[in-house]
């Protein structure tokens, strides 16, 4: 029985640690939220170099944290789509495959409740991983290889009430 345990939780271990994800999954609708993005790997081996986060429409006021090392660029997009990109200002600032790390923006949720999906690029000394794939309905990101990172918005009963 507690092999079984040891083998389950290692391998819900390394399922975690297959692709990029929030360290607070859920948020209140209509409240400053911090996202901080997990990056446990880089690309089959190789060292990250470069992360971009597109911002999901209704997710606002988005600033990036900056992180030493690292310089970062804001692009405003059609429809007003925002991606922020870190990259690293040397090789001695990348994310090692053996690292893990986090990339963090602060902004204002949606004021409606429901599924936000941030579209993260990650980009490698070789190769890159799209983390973009959205399933067609609900959020599970169940058989999906490359799943974008989910925040659940959630209901907010104080949600702009001003005091």
């Amino acid at each position: 029985m507690k092999k079984l345990l040891i083998a389950t939780l290692l391998s819900a271990s390394s399922i975690a640690q297959a692709h990029i994800t929030l360290d607070q999954p859920q948020a209140l609708a209509g409240t400053a939220f911090k996202a901080a993005f997990r990056v446990g790997h880089g690309c089959s081996g190789s060292a990250t170099h470069t992360l971009t986060v597109h911002i999901p429409a209704g997710f606002t006021k988005a600033k990036p944290m900056p992180k030493p090392g690292w310089s970062i660029e804001i692009t405003s997009g059609p429809k007003d789509a925002i991606d922020i990109t870190w990259k690293a200002n040397s090789r001695e600032s990348w994310l090692q495959d053996a690292w893990y790390d986090e990339f963090t923006i602060r902004g204002q949720t949606p004021s409606q409740p429901g599924p936000l999906w941030f579209k993260v690029r990650q980009q490698c000394e070789q190769g890159e991983s799209n983390w973009a794939e959205i399933p067609a309905s609900g959020t599970s990101a169940e058989g999906l290889k490359t799943p974008a990172v989910l925040l659940e918005v959630l209901p907010n009963e104080h949600a702009g009430h001003v005091h």
